[in-house]
């Protein structure tokens, strides 16, 4: 996707999730929702993540209960990044609340987005949470990821921290995969796991191997 494709599928999202605010008010929110995720100061939540995150849901969606809601979710869910894990997530999802109301958008539709977006803070979907399942799958992908499109995203994450020390660096990204790797599963549909979940497994165990004594990526 280029820029105009990507505010194009953001036209169509809208429309398929039946907002009834005028083109151009639309066009505008789509521009402001983009120049977040563009910001200079983002390394892996940037733009490239929201074009991978959109094509995991595209992948997904046949599993989706409303794909509309979760196509929405994915462009809202790190619109808010300061690296204050749960605000940030909380925040996100007041900013979806708050745009999609202005656009018209259904409020019960507004009301799953604003959930799901919120529910990337932790990724546990409960039982059968279909779009829960279908976009935290989605924004996990990046684990199973090939090796170097992996350590380009640990890199990255690093990035997004450079006021943190690298002990205290270690320490918290540590703490993070280790939860990560004790889940019983990481991915909780079906073709995520077929497609995904050995490769993250390998992937975390590493990045933990050089987090424990190797150097930083």
């Amino acid at each position: 996707m280029g820029a105009m494709d990507l505010l194009a599928d953001w036209h169509e999202t809208l429309r398929a999730a039946g907002a009834t605010a005028a083109p151009d008010q639309v066009d505008a929110a789509g521009g402001d929702v983009l120049a977040r995720w563009r910001d200079p100061s983002r390394h892996y939540h940037d733009e490239e993540h929201l074009r991978e995150v959109l094509g995991h849901v595209d992948d997904l969606a046949d599993l989706a209960a409303d794909p509309a809601a979760v196509r929405l979710a994915a462009w809202f869910h790190d619109a808010v990044y300061a690296g204050s894990p749960g605000a940030d997530e909380q925040a996100s999802a007041d900013l979806a609340g708050r745009v999609l109301s202005r656009l018209g958008v259904p409020r019960s539709r507004v009301d799953a987005v604003s959930r799901l977006v919120a529910l990337t803070a932790g990724h546990d979907p409960a039982p059968g949470d279909a779009d829960g399942e279908v976009l935290c799958d989605a924004d996990l992908a990046i684990l199973g990821s090939d090796p170097d499109r992996y350590a380009r995203y640990a890199a990255a994450i690093r990035q997004e921290y450079p006021h943190v020390p690298d002990a205290a660096f270690r320490a918290g990204r540590a703490a993070v995969l280790r939860r990560l790797a004790a889940a019983p599963r990481l991915y909780r549909t079906g073709p995520a796991r077929s497609r995904w979940e050995a490769a993250a497994r390998r992937n975390l165990a590493e990045e933990l191997a050089g987090l424990d004594g190797g150097p930083l990526r």
